[in-house]
């Protein structure tokens, strides 16, 4: 079995209390704190930005951001670049998650492009599946981000927890992320790194996809860089050859797998061997695991990339239609 990745966002840990306190300040608006929209581009600082409406003639001037403007609370989950704190807007009261990042590690990493190019990505995000980034603000030695706070935490964990979901908390998601992927194809945008470490879990139950590091603006489609995590590869990256929107339908079939049963689909002892059977699509299933969900799946894991269910068809797929939640939210089991 391989490692997987270090869950790089939010952790809950009884704070669904601070949260709810929050939203009954008036505090659920999916607006930055206090109106100010901080700097959007690389890590430069910026005095303006650009209008949601995406018109660059339509422009603001805004305050930029400190650490003064926080009250911070619990730790919420640390990372290989630093940690993520729960904290509080000191004007509005609005509760955020700070993920603070530290300058040295990064530069040592050599990921200062990479976050960059996550943050030009997210900022410009608008979807209920999508973890917003309000902005970011920086010191000598820190580099910071003020995202949404997902009160109940990584999806991961409570994977673990479970050992696997019903097909019916695994079909809401689904297609949850599906409808979220939509959106971020339809901006040009690749994921390129869709798993279970990589989602949260909000106050309502909805999920929400919250790190972009590996995602690329991709307007000419096609690229070639080796990324994501080993399971969750295509077999279009494992080869090396040009992938596209294609290999984050794969990932969306690795993913309703995983939730599944419980692993994913294509492990083995060690590398190579996991390489082998992504190149074979080499399915085996479950008992349990119904023919709806079977077909499904395998409409995703198809080795040639244009033959891969398109994700607007996945949404009226038989198994997605009998058992996800319209509203995105799992019902209790």
């Amino acid at each position: 079995m391989h490692a997987r990745g270090t869950p790089s966002s939010q952790r809950n840990d009884g704070l669904e209390k601070e949260n709810a306190q929050a939203s009954s300040r008036g505090m659920k608006s999916a607006t930055p704190p206090s109106g100010k929209t901080p700097g959007r581009s690389g890590l430069q600082s910026r005095t303006e930005n650009a209008s949601e409406s995406g018109r660059g003639d339509e422009r603001e001037a805004t305050k930029e951001w400190t650490l003064d403007d926080f009250d911070i609370g619990k730790p919420l989950g640390k990372g290989k670049f630093g940690s993520v704190y729960l904290a509080r807007e000191k004007r509005s009261k609005y509760i955020v998650a700070l993920k603070v990042l530290h300058k040295s590690q990064l530069c040592a990493s050599h990921v200062e492009h990479q976050l960059r190019r996550e943050i030009e990505i997210q900022s410009h995000l608008r979807h209920p599946n999508i973890l917003r980034l309000y902005g970011y603000f920086y010191d000598n030695t820190r580099v910071f981000l003020i995202l949404e706070y997902a009160a109940l935490g990584e999806l991961y964990k409570e994977l673990q927890r479970a050992k696997r979901f019903s097909e019916r908390k695994s079909a809401t998601y689904i297609a949850s992320l599906a409808r979220a992927l939509i959106y971020c194809h339809k901006k040009h945008v690749i994921h390129r790194d869709i798993k279970p470490e990589n989602l949260l879990v909000g106050i309502k139950g909805e999920l929400k996809i919250a790190d972009f590091g590996w995602s690329v603006h991709a307007p000419n489609s096609r690229r070639q860089t080796l990324c994501g995590t080993l399971d969750y590869l295509p077999p279009e990256m494992v080869e090396g050859r040009d992938h596209d929107y294609a290999v984050d339908v794969w990932s969306l079939g690795v993913l309703a797998y995983e939730f599944l049963v419980g692993t994913p689909p294509f492990e083995a002892e060690g590398h190579s061997e996991t390489y082998k059977r992504i190149l074979r699509v080499d399915l085996q299933f479950p008992s349990y695991v119904s023919e709806n969900a079977k077909d499904l799946i395998r409409s995703l894991l198809v080795k040639e990339p244009a033959q891969r269910l398109p994700l607007s068809r996945l949404l009226d797929h038989p198994w997605i239609k009998e058992n996800a939640s319209p509203n995105g939210i799992p019902l209790p089991e």
